[in-house]
């Protein structure tokens, strides 16, 4: 049986230019560490500290594993660092621009979704704290979903494109991965999670939109990526009911 649906969020629920989003954010957030680096240098720190991610083995927290490369070169800083970092999510964080919309029907297919009963997972890409996870949702005036589980960086040892990533989430939630089902608009980000025996819909509202990736090269030669296979679904957001209900009907027989 179908138990649980797990959802992207960036260009899934809400659709935007990250690219043009994350310029906006760090030309906000490098002012909060201007006497400790310049700006230059502390994007480019911030860049390689996130991209690093992708090599957490799970021996400790994605929020841990940030901060250590963050603050290679500043160690007895690091957790001033880190409380930086918070700050500026608690505050500075709802400043910045987001010209985003809207899928089509979203809020009649989140409804839908809700009273099939199945678990839910924000399954977005844990780079950041919960609470900016929570205030991207209410964007999309989405933050009151009962979500079974919001990933994020505290809570979370991997991150996408890692099966291991989607394997700590069906734990998590006490659910088998073939018991899930993964929707996102990333071919790589979220479609691998197909191996790991999830299945996944591809979600085509965001049009091509420009995404922002954490670096692969570290892992793009491991089995993992050799084979991502298609979705079992594709199409709107709004097409995603028809899915789960096809989908538990074959789950059935």
């Amino acid at each position: 049986m179908l138990k649980a649906i797990l959802f992207d969020l960036d260009n899934t629920l809400i659709l935007f230019d990250e690219a043009r989003f994350y310029q906006g954010y760090f030309r906000k957030i490098e002012k909060l560490f201007a006497d400790i680096m310049p700006a230059d240098k502390f994007v480019e720190r911030l860049i390689s500290a996130t991209r690093s991610l992708v090599q957490n083995n799970g021996e400790m927290t994605n929020a841990e594993y940030f901060i250590t490369a963050f603050a290679q070169n500043h160690k007895d800083r690091r957790e001033e660092l880190w409380h930086r970092f918070l700050y500026f999510y608690e505050t500075e964080y709802d400043t910045l621009e987001a010209n985003f919309t809207l899928p089509d029907h979203l809020y009649e297919t989140m409804d839908k979704i809700v009273q099939t009963g199945l678990k839910m997972v924000l399954a977005s890409n844990p780079i950041f704290p919960l609470d900016v996870q929570m205030k991207r949702l209410a964007w999309a005036k989405l933050d009151h979903l009962p979500f079974d589980l919001v990933t994020h960086i505290e809570n979370m040892s991997f991150c996408k494109p890692r099966i291991e990533y989607y394997l700590e989430i069906s734990q998590k939630i006490g659910e088998p991965p073939e018991t899930c089902i993964m929707i996102g608009n990333d071919p790589v980000n979220d479609l691998i999670a197909a191996n790991t025996g999830m299945k996944t819909y591809l979600t085509d509202d965001s049009k091509g939109a420009d995404r922002v990736r954490v670096d692969t090269r570290e892992i793009s030669q491991t089995p993992q990526f050799a084979d991502i296979p298609d979705p079992d679904f594709k199409g709107p957001l709004s097409k995603v009911p028809e899915a789960v209900s096809a989908l538990c009907r074959m789950l059935r027989k």
